[in-house]
């Protein structure tokens, strides 16, 4: 929950618009502003002040109690041109909150932590547990001094500035779930990559569970910070043991089914679980379920009053699951890249496109982004490239213009990519809807996208779809409709659309929209030249509804109004 407090009646107003664009996630705090600001400090996980820093810094210094704890605070001046990220910067998240709430404000985000001012992220804020020396490593990222990145785990982690693997480096960046001491110069990331199987009888203690799995974790010489979740059979999802072990090691119970737990082949199966809930094995059997290396047998609990154990556990590896962003960068213009893409960009520590695609957006990527580029044509090659960066365990972003699942790359992409690798798709605003926008509001009934391109599809297939949308009367957006080589294929689309559509029927031509030498024309199926459309130019022909009206292309939500017109 985010606390909101104000002062004065400026304050109150756009306290009010921020509350209003966050329904739900917002609490208001009135009365006394110091009263106010200290409830909200220790009811809240976030604060947002419209009140001077220093006021607020009086008030909360006695409260302080450390980065691990403390709320991210933001303040807003008076006049809401800036919102200062003032306290919790990464662990308190207000580096993000002030970039929101200038974001609904119009404000100016104000943020001073040094690894967001050069664009380095912090070790803080990769969502993994880190030990060791942060602060001298961090410190050593921002001086540009040469830090080794040593992963002993293959994870997805956003670009680092580190040096090339066997480069000579005072500082190290390791990333391991072995339970390992810090150097005196290394801070430890610990992945999540620790799958722990647990069975259990009925009523096991959660001391006896925690005690088994600390034990085994130790003797392994595994940390348990990397401990992603608890695995068992569904008969026991309502187990108070496991729940409240899962609970204490703050991670979750997931439960399968004993019938897909009996088909994975485990080195240690047992007749007594296959009687009692219908699996040879529970604890290998639950962390062997994903796949993964098994790295602790099974073993018993052992009780100090010498009764029968009542737990067992296992202990699995899972290696790390390489994530895969398809991004549309939208039809050229920076202020139609969606923020969503934005931040995917600069999530990723390997990026894969077109190079003229890759020079649009070179200047978003964070220091040490590995670039892998190529040039048209090589669609295919840049698609196995992605898939195969992910697979290694990269955090892998590919891009195409517009939508990348329209006419780009997310087809090929996908048609490459296995439930191996977490893939994402990031929409983006296309060619069509670009060119929509500029000629007025053509797409505005039922609509059609078709490529002219037969460099992958038979001409034959292409015609057919033509004639389809001709005969159901659709509005018509062609992609690629035409180049050096292929200057026949719009004439013969046009002439099927000719069939059924009068001449008058308004034509809209647009080239490069929404960048900087964009050109638009309104014309119609009778007089469009075809020799002025390029490979850059979307063409899209109206329906028999489609109307010009004060120089704009209007196709209408339902046919009343063309039937009115007759």
């Amino acid at each position: 929950m985010i606390g909101i407090v104000s002062a004065t009646a400026a304050g109150a107003a756009a306290r009010d618009r921020l509350a209003a664009a966050w329904p739900g996630r917002v609490r208001v705090y009135g009365g006394p502003v110091a009263d106010a600001v200290r409830a909200a400090f220790a009811e809240c996980e976030q604060l947002v002040c419209f009140l001077a820093t220093g006021a607020v810094v009086r008030i909360v210094a006695p409260l302080l109690a450390g980065k691990e704890t403390d709320p991210g605070i933001v303040c807003v001046d008076e006049a809401g041109r800036f919102a200062v990220a003032l306290l919790g910067g990464h662990g308190g998240g207000a580096n993000a909150l002030a970039r929101e709430v200038a974001g609904v404000l119009g404000a100016e985000p104000v943020v001073t932590t040094a690894t967001d001012a050069v664009d380095v992220p912090g070790l803080d804020t990769l969502g993994l547990p880190v030990e060791g020396a942060v602060a001298g490593v961090t410190r050593a990222l921002l001086d540009g001094e040469p830090v080794a990145l040593r992963a002993e785990v293959a994870w997805p982690l956003p670009p680092l500035p580190v040096v090339p693997q066997g480069t000579a480096a005072a500082y190290t960046i390791r990333v391991t779930d072995r339970l390992v001491e810090p150097g005196e110069r290394e801070a430890v990331l610990r992945p999540p990559s620790l799958v722990v199987g647990v069975g259990a009888s009925r009523g096991a203690p959660a001391e006896e569970v925690l005690g088994l799995i600390g034990d085994a974790l130790r003797d392994a010489g595994l940390a348990a910070a990397s401990v992603a979740e608890l695995a068992t059979v569904d008969a026991k999802a309502g187990e108070p043991g496991l729940l409240a072990a899962a609970e204490r090691l703050g991670v979750p119970l997931v439960t399968y089914p004993a019938g897909e737990l009996a088909g994975v082949a485990v080195p240690n199966p047992s007749a007594a679980p296959l009687d009692a809930v219908g699996t040879p094995s529970v604890a290998e059997a639950a962390a062997l379920r994903r796949g993964g290396e098994l790295l602790v047998p099974k073993r018993k609990s052992v009780r100090a009053d010498g009764r029968p154990a009542t737990a067992t556990c296992a202990v699995v590896r899972r290696p790390g699951r390489g994530r895969l962003a398809v991004v549309g960068l939208g039809p050229g213009a920076r202020d139609l890249l969606t923020p969503r893409a934005a931040a995917e960009l600069r999530r990723a520590s390997v990026l894969v496109g077109l190079d003229q695609y890759v020079d649009q957006i070179r200047d978003l990527l964070r220091p040490g982004t590995r670039v892998l580029e190529s040039g048209l044509g090589a669609e295919e090659e840049r698609a196995r490239t992605a898939v195969e960066e992910a697979r290694r365990g990269h955090a892998v972003a590919l891009i195409g213009s517009g939508d990348a699942g329209v006419y780009a790359m997310a087809s090929p992409a996908l048609a490459e990519a296995s439930d191996d690798i977490d893939v994402v798709g990031v929409p983006g605003v296309t060619a069509a809807l670009a060119a929509g926008a500029v000629l007025g509001a053509p797409l505005g009934h039922d609509h059609v996208s078709i490529s002219l391109s037969d460099l992958h599809t038979p001409w034959e297939v292409i015609e057919r779809r033509v004639r389809a949308a001709a005969g159901a009367d659709l509005v018509v957006t062609f992609y690629n409709p035409r180049s050096r080589g292929r200057d026949w294929q719009l004439p013969k689309a046009l002439a099927i659309l000719a069939e059924h559509r009068a001449p008058a029927t308004p034509v809209g031509v647009v080239r490069n929209a929404s960048r900087a030498d964009e050109s638009a024309r309104l014309t119609t199926l009778a007089a469009l030249d075809p020799a002025t459309v390029d490979m850059m130019t979307v063409v899209t022909v109206g329906n028999t509804a489609t109307r010009e009206i004060a120089g704009r292309m209007v196709t209408p939500r339902g046919y009343r109004w063309q039937e009115s017109t007759r």
